[in-house]
Parts: structure tokens; C-alpha cells; sequence
């Protein structure tokens, strides 16, 4: 099949580099970037996923550099760096993308489109979000916690022209790659936030992991307290889900190993940058502008803003 689409990947973590290696497995033109030992690793032995549903290990030898000695022109760019570290990928965009690259931010937040759009605002920069769950074990070794891997994007306005992003999809799909063009991308990312937002501040606030969630007990309550949270705010944002989304993300969470945990609770224990403001504390703005309560997610927030300093 011929190649279509030059695809540069911004990220070489658990969603970067999990999507990379499944697009060039899939015989995609695919570029990551990555960076240090995980660089090395990669070039040097090539990028291992290990798969902890079923015990099974794959590695592809993958196209891989760094920022200062990519020299190609990508069409499509996937942005997934954490959002902490958007700033230092903008200038790098700038320089290697064209007049018509499409930018595909796969972060976690709400409102991250709408941010990198306005930071490049010569692009075209759609909306996006991916479900994977992964991490770094070692340089050039991901550990891939469950089977899901699955990318929607769609554009912030309804009025913009949408063909080559609905094209971005058709040749992501026509390789086996599950990739989903939305009709209205806000609601899917809302969708998407009522996992990943109430596993990640029950599981800092309690100490929880997968398994905790899997079985009844005080985590998997909070969990779905805050999921219903998330609901009424969707709803509160023109969003109202059509599902059950409670029973949607416990089947999720079952899917994973019980030792897994969300990358803002690994991030935050080891005293790295992270996501929380993305998380949780987007999620507390939003719902003194909306006029929803959160109960659940301020009794969070005040202990996690005194055990770590942090919101």
C-alpha cells in the first residue's frame, strides 16, 4: 500500500510510544521523538512493549530521533508530551511542520485543544484524546497495562474544513489502526475525562491502585462518586452522556493488572511535574463556572494541596 501521510510522534511515553509502535507494526511512515537513554535504547535495540494482560513481550525497530536532528516535513503531528511539557515543543513545531501539517494533541484535559490552538494558531490543531494504559519501565522497554489502544479526533469548530483530518483517520483505520473521526470531539473527551480524571484523584487521594478499584471498598466508591461528578458537569456543559458511564469505567478498570496505577499517582510520588492541574484542578474551575457541585473532588483536593503542596 502506498504511503499516504509522513506521521511525526512528539513523546515516547506510555501514549507515544505505545501509538508509534503500533503504527509501525501497521507499516505506517511514522517518526517518534524521543529523547536520553530511552533515545539510545530505542536506536540501539529497537522499542519493546510489554503486554501485562497476557504476559507476552513484541519489539519493533522503530524510526526514531530527537528534536535537533529531525529534518523532515511531517503531514500529521501527534502531540503527546504531558501538558507540562508544551511549551518546550512549540518552537520545535514551528519549525518542522507545513502550511497544511495537522497537529493532533492525545493530552490529558478538557481544554488543551482549545490551548495549543491558540499557541498555534497557523495550523490546523483538532482536538484529541487516546485510551492506553502504559508507562515507561526502562529505556526503550513500555509497559502496556491493558489491550485498549484507541485514538478519536475531531475539529474544536464545526465550521472548519474537516478533509484532511477525516482523511488522517480513513488512512489511520485502512491500516488497523482504531482511529475515530468525531463528530463532536468535546463530548468525547469529556467521555474520555470521566476515567481518567476519577482514577487519577481517587487513586492520589487514597493510595489506590487497580486492583483497589476492582473490588468493593472505599476506593472503588470514591471512584464512582467522582465519575457521577464528572456526569453532572458534562451535562452542565451541554455534554449529557447517553451511557452509563459509571459501569463503562469500572469495566475498563477491570480490564487492567492490579498493580496498575495512573501516571499522575507514579509522577506525583516520585517528585516529578504533572498533570494535576489538568486533572483536577481544571475540573474544580469548571465546576464553580458551570455551578456544579463537587463535593467529592474538594475533599480531594484539600488533602492532596496538604500532603503534597500541590493545587
Amino acid at each position: 500500500m502506498a504511503r499516504k501521510f509522513n506521521y511525526l510522534i512528539i513523546g515516547a511515553g506510555g501514549t507515544g510510544g505505545v501509538l508509534a509502535h503500533a503504527m509501525s507494526k501497521a507499516g505506517l511512515y511514522v517518526t517518534l521523538i524521543a529523547r536520553g537513554e530511552h533515545l539510545r535504547a530505542i536506536r540501539a535495540n529497537g522499542l519493546t512493549i510489554r503486554r501485562l494482560w497476557d504476559e507476552t513481550s513484541e519489539c519493533m525497530h522503530i524510526k526514531a530521533t530527537d528534536m535537533d536532528h529531525y529534518s523532515e516535513r511531517p503531514d500529521v503531528i501527534f502531540l503527546c508530551v504531558k501538558d507540562y511539557s508544551l511549551e518546550g515543543c512549540y518552537d520545535f513545531i514551528r519549525n518542522a511542520a507545513k502550511k497544511n501539517t495537522v497537529i493532533i494533541p492525545l493530552l490529558n484535559g478538557i481544554s488543551i485543544g482549545r490551548r495549543i490552538s491558540e499557541a498555534l494558531p497557523d495550523y490546523t490543531v483538532p482536538a484529541g484524546l487516546i485510551y492506553v494504559s502504559a508507562n515507561i519501565a526502562e529505556p526503550g522497554v513500555l509497559v502496556q497495562y491493558g489491550s485498549i489502544l484507541k485514538i478519536i479526533f475531531g475539529m474544536q469548530d464545526a465550521k472548519e474544513d474537516d478533509r484532511r483530518v477525516r482523511e488522517i483517520a480513513e488512512d489511520l483505520v485502512s491500516r488497523g489502526i482504531n482511529a475515530v473521526f468525531s463528530e463532536n470531539i468535546r463530548c468525547d473527551i469529556l467521555e474520555k475525562f470521566s476515567y481518567v480524571s476519577p482514577a487519577a484523584a481517587a487513586g492520589l487521594y487514597l493510595g489506590a491502585r487497580a486492583g483497589d478499584f476492582q473490588k468493593p471498598g472505599e476506593p472503588r466508591e470514591m471512584f464512582k462518586t467522582m465519575i457521577r461528578e464528572i456526569m453532572a458537569l458534562a451535562y452542565a456543559m451541554g455534554c449529557p452522556f447517553g451511557r452509563d458511564f459509571v459501569r463503562e469505567n469500572l469495566r475498563i478498570m477491570n480490564t487492567l493488572k492490579p498493580t496498575a496505577s495512573t501516571s499522575l499517582q507514579r509522577d506525583i510520588e516520585a517528585g516529578k511535574p504533572s498533570e494535576i492541574d489538568s486533572l483536577i484542578g481544571e475540573v474544580l474551575r469548571l465546576g464553580e463556572e458551570y455551578h456544579v457541585p463537587m463535593p467529592a473532588y474538594k475533599m480531594a483536593a484539600e488533602e492532596i494541596q496538604k500532603r503534597y503542596g500541590l493545587l
